[in-house]
């Protein structure tokens, strides 16, 4: 899985959900101890989509 993740490609298991590689810009933010400014250089994370078949099963267990 980690492999076609690097590869760019997106993974879907039917029924549970699916993983994908998103992209996120640099930008500039705060240090928030400091206040001083910094540059926050570009990343890719994984994410992970919960699909409606385990949301629903999820939604309908009504917890523990």
């Amino acid at each position: 899985m980690a492999d076609t993740l690097v590869a760019g490609d997106r993974i879907e298991i039917r029924g549970f959900g699916s993983f994908e590689i998103r992209e996120y810009e640099g930008y500039s933010g705060r240090n928030p101890k400091t206040g001083l400014e910094v540059s926050v250089g570009p990343k890719k994370t994984p994410f992970f989509k919960v699909g409606k078949e385990l949301k629903e099963r999820i939604m309908a267990g009504g917890g523990h």
